[in-house]
């Protein structure tokens, strides 16, 4: 992925575009010039002898005065060589025009001028620095464009690693507690160990095989959390009741894999304490204001002590929520006397 960013983005502005922005360039003088002074002969010639020293002067600012100077925060060098090389200019370009096209080197003024005077030096540098800032100005807007995009990139990519270990964290998370139990099954020597190993297995196929994309249907999820409060049921019987309730349609509805999960968890993990029933209702609605309502509520031991340790499961959701939804999801979390609850909104995208 990264050798990929940066293959896009080296050499970001290609040589035919530098090719054409001087041929527009050359065109535009050519015909400006030929039509002020009448002559598009001289005007030919006097770009044909300029526009190569233009091009010179500008990739030599861009390519190494730039670099070499101005990024290293060295701008009094960058002045004086940037005005060495305006004198180096003034000289060849005069000089070639006075041979090479016509000995009125400044056509243009009112009066007949002379080269090396003040005024003309001063209309040649000018009109030099005029060139250099505008293809230095479109150069360092691409550059910036350039860099932007490559950031924005490598910021996404960043953010697609960091879900992918989120997400993956989610698994083994599951694997553990659900060993766990198997293994409380065993000690016992409880005849539910084979069937939980069976549900088990069911459940890794799904964790394992269908949530390799970045979203699933919320159907999928809901068979999935099904699937979990079923192996629960092995290991606890009658003392666990739940409930699933849908409001709304939600056959579209798709979400990251494996978000709600820690959730269905968190009640398992905290609602038992030594005999204790569990009662748990799990809600999903898609709401009028094109959002997915999930709540989940049981009952909550005041004993087992759920504030100061969570787990991995819901410190993982709430990174990965603010990932992917920024700050357009709520989620709240309540313990009101011996329950507890959460709601959970996010965009429906």
């Amino acid at each position: 992925m990264l050798s990929s960013i940066s293959k896009t983005y080296n050499n970001q502005i290609a040589l035919k575009y530098h090719f054409l922005f001087w041929l527009f360039y050359f065109n535009i003088n050519f015909i400006r010039w030929g039509s002020y002074f009448g002559d598009y002969t001289y005007s030919l010639k006097s770009n044909l002898v300029e526009f190569p020293i233009h091009i010179i002067l500008t990739y030599f600012n861009i390519f190494y005065l730039i670099p070499k100077f101005v990024l290293k925060r060295r701008f009094l060098l960058y002045f004086i060589y940037l005005i060495l090389a305006l004198a180096t200019v003034y000289i060849v370009r005069t000089g070639l025009n006075y041979y090479l096209v016509t000995e009125n080197i400044w056509p243009e003024a009112i009066n007949s001028q002379k080269a090396f005077s003040f005024n003309h030096i001063l209309a040649v540098t000018i009109g030099e620095l005029y060139v250099v800032a505008l293809v230095t100005a479109i150069k360092l807007t691409a550059d910036w464009i350039t860099e932007r995009r490559k950031n924005e990139s490598l910021r996404e990519l960043q953010l697609q690693t960091e879900l992918k270990y989120l997400k993956s964290q989610i698994q083994p998370h599951f694997f553990f507690n659900t060993l766990n139990n198997l293994y409380a099954l065993i000690i016992e020597k409880s005849e539910k160990a084979s069937d939980v190993v069976l549900k088990l297995s069911e459940i890794m196929q799904y964790v394992l095989y269908d949530v390799q994309e970045p979203k699933i249907g919320l159907l999928n999820e809901i068979n999935y959390i099904h699937s979990y409060l079923e192996l629960e049921e092995l290991r606890h019987g009658n003392k666990i009741t739940s409930k699933i309730e849908i409001k709304g349609d939600i056959d579209e509805i798709t979400i990251p894999p494996l978000l709600l999960l820690p959730f269905i968890e968190n009640c398992f993990k905290h609602g038992f304490k030594n005999n204790d029933d569990i009662t748990l209702n799990i809600s999903f609605e898609n709401s009028k204001d094109e959002q997915l309502i999930f709540k989940a509520k049981n009952n909550f031991n005041l004993h087992n002590k759920i504030i100061k340790k969570q787990g991995i499961g819901i410190e993982n959701i709430r990174r990965r929520l603010e990932l992917l939804y920024k700050s357009k999801y709520s989620l709240e979390t309540k313990i009101i006397d011996d329950t507890y609850s959460v709601l959970l909104k996010i965009p429906i995208l």
